[in-house]
């Protein structure tokens, strides 16, 4: 199985692009944001793969990090989530957006990704509020170099500042918000409840 592809943009369609890797050009599938910011033909390129085996051809799906790719394992296991509509997602929510949704229970950003109707972004919601955290979804933001740090606090109060922060909120704006969080659950909270908390207190 290829699980990761590094060569030259050759060519990119719609939902797809040609990756010249020693002469040997693969064809892969990839969402909106994957192939938004790859560069342009003749520009280097890494992919982490996803490599579909049917009964009649082998697939190759092209994402822009490990992390993305799986977001992507898990919205399949979703019922009603295949490989369109989870490249939908993706191609509409960053990883960080699509866990933040998740922890609100934030089903409308959910089903503003093409073909994700209600139903379906109630089940991503549902299904996936304990998988992505206790699955280290969440934990994909964390241990990133340079991320802020909340001095005097708890590994997880650290670990979960750290999480907004690589979520894209400021540094103070996070800080306040697993502060806040802190207060109102138990002293031994895991980073993951903390981050949870921390989200709804900034949706405030």
């Amino acid at each position: 199985m290829i699980g990761r592809l590094k060569g030259i943009v050759d060519e990119t369609g719609a939902d797809w692009a040609i990756v010249d890797v020693n002469g040997v050009g693969y064809h892969v599938t990839c969402s909106r944001r994957t192939l938004d910011a790859m560069p342009t033909a003749g520009g280097a390129v890494t992919l982490s793969i996803e490599t579909k085996v049917s009964d009649d051809a082998i697939r190759l799906i092209g994402f822009s990090s490990d992390v993305e790719r799986d977001w992507f394992r898990l919205l399949l296991s979703v019922q009603g989530v295949g490989t369109r509509v989870a490249l939908g997602v993706l191609g509409t929510l960053t990883p960080g957006d699509l866990a933040r949704a998740i922890a609100l229970d934030d089903k409308k950003a959910v089903s503003a990704a093409p073909g994700v109707g209600p139903k379906v972004a109630a089940r991503i919601v549902t299904e996936l509020k304990d998988k992505a955290p206790q699955g280290g979804m969440l934990a994909s933001v964390l241990d990133v170099p340079g991320a802020p740090q909340v001095v005097d606090a708890s590994a997880a109060m650290r670990d979960a500042v750290s999480a907004l922060a690589n979520l894209g909120y400021p540094q103070a704006q996070a800080a306040g918000a697993i502060s806040s969080a802190a207060k109102k659950l138990e002293a031994d909270a895991s980073a993951e409840q903390l981050i949870r908390q921390g989200l709804k207190e900034m949706a405030r």
